[in-house]
């Protein structure tokens, strides 16, 4: 059980969310999606089907034409806005700064190495004003780094390119106030019954198994709400914990050459705190890990 580097969460009254759409959208809950998938899954068994030929769909992009396809058809474009937000990219950040953006078409040295949540709402790039170049970074449910012995997936495969080619000297990881996956894992304790129940989203969120019976002796006689806040800060130490089940990142952790970071983004208010991991693999009788450098930035 990766152990409890903080103190549980002090509760606090949720600020209101503003409406920022134009068009209404009804809101999704990570942790009540299972039941969804099963539904799709019941009614959608003949896409398992489905053709993958996708050299078809390559030809046609070799074929394309740009000039002959009119990309809204007079209806609502999704595109419309990143389209105008990509020619005043090009125009205020590539053109103005051409020989930077040539550099890095030849190589990248990103200082950082970044493990951030898939929701919408934390975007490391605009919460921490990254530029290209700055962080090669990998997005996932509940910001979670599996153990070594997981085997591959999409972040285990970024940390190994990021830590052996690149070579970054910093790995962060970055949490978040009202994670729906942190709330799915923490929904999980008493949903033994339906543990045979595929779901990929319960299989991931299990992953931070120890984080979340960590929160319960440290929170337990908290509400739900206040165990999750809790939950959301310590799956970021048990991440930290498990990248040093790499042996490549380990060696480099005790070379001095990486550092292990922790941020946790409040949306609610509009805060970010860090800390930076302190390993200590000769120490004995005491705890090899601490934290250091702990800071708010409010």
């Amino acid at each position: 059980m990766a152990p409890a580097l903080l103190r549980p969460a002090s509760p606090c009254a949720p600020a209101p969310y503003a409406a920022d759409s134009a068009r209404s959208r009804a809101t999704v809950s990570i942790a009540d999606s299972r039941a969804r998938g099963g539904a799709l899954r019941a009614g959608g068994s003949g896409r398992a089907k489905a053709s993958r030929d996708h050299s078809g769909l390559t030809r046609q992009l070799l074929d394309f034409q740009h000039d002959t396809v009119n990309e809204a058809d007079g209806d609502y474009d999704p595109f419309g806005q990143l389209k105008a937000r990509f020619m005043d990219f090009k125009q205020r950040n590539y053109v103005e700064n051409y020989s930077k953006y040539r550099n890095l078409a030849e190589q990248q040295t990103p200082e950082f190495m970044v493990v951030a949540c898939a929701d919408s709402r934390v975007c490391p790039t605009s919460i921490l004003g990254l530029q290209p170049g700055d962080a090669f970074t990998v997005r996932n449910i509940a910001n979670l780094v599996p153990p070594y012995e997981h085997g591959a997936s999409e972040t285990t495969a970024a940390l190994e390119f990021a830590v052996n080619t690149l070579k970054v000297p910093n790995v962060l990881v970055v949490g978040h106030s009202r994670c729906g996956g942190i709330q799915a894992l923490m929904s999980m304790k008493n949903k033994k019954d339906d543990s045979n129940s595929r779901s990929f989203i319960r299989d991931w969120v299990s992953l931070g198994k120890s984080a979340r019976l960590s929160t319960e002796a440290a929170a337990g006689n908290l509400n739900f709400e206040s165990q999750c806040r809790h939950c959301e800060k310590e799956s970021i130490n048990s991440s930290l914990l498990n990248l040093l089940t790499y042996p490549w990142i380990e060696e480099r952790v005790k070379e001095g050459t990486l550092n292990l970071h922790a941020g946790y983004y409040n949306f609610v208010d509009c805060t970010f705190e860090k800390w930076t991991l302190v390993y200590r693999p000769g120490l004995e009788g005491g705890s090899k890990y601490a934290i250091k450098n702990r800071s708010t930035w409010s």
